[in-house]
């Protein structure tokens, strides 16, 4: 009897392990965000912005990759879901142009939540929304 005890309890451990965990999200604003950015309907620029908590600020990236642009500064206002980002990256002449972007965080308690608001490219101001993947 005692055999057939422990190999039941030795069976639940192995499911209990075997069973998935909940995810744990972390961060609000750690992942990949997906979007546009633009000044009318037709007129939009694609983009995606990586974000993580390294546990005392967020490190992000414009558009990862060869042409990858850091964010300089990322900040949450978690009081009112507001953020604000700033970047120094090229325009389409390779000039240097400041971006500063504000925006809102919108549907918080979902995984794919977004973020909309203003995205100043120099002097060009624009809206954007982006979706985290």
């Amino acid at each position: 009897m005692r055999g057939k005890a422990l190999l039941s309890v030795g069976l639940l451990g192995i499911l209990m392990m075997a069973a998935p965990a909940p995810a744990q999200e972390g961060h609000p604003l750690t992942g990949s965000w997906h979007g546009d950015w633009g000044t009318s309907a037709t007129q939009r620029t694609p983009v995606l912005i990586y974000m993580k908590w390294n546990s005392k600020d967020v490190e992000g990236t414009i558009n990862p990759g060869p042409h990858a642009i850091p964010l300089k500064v990322a900040t949450l206002d978690a009081t009112h879901w507001t953020v604000h980002f700033e970047a120094d990256g090229k325009d389409a002449s390779g000039n240097p142009v400041h971006i500063v972007i504000d925006g809102k965080l919108d549907d918080i308690g979902s995984y794919h939540r977004t973020i909309t608001g203003t995205w100043l490219q120099g002097s060009t101001k624009a809206d954007f929304k982006i979706t985290r993947d």
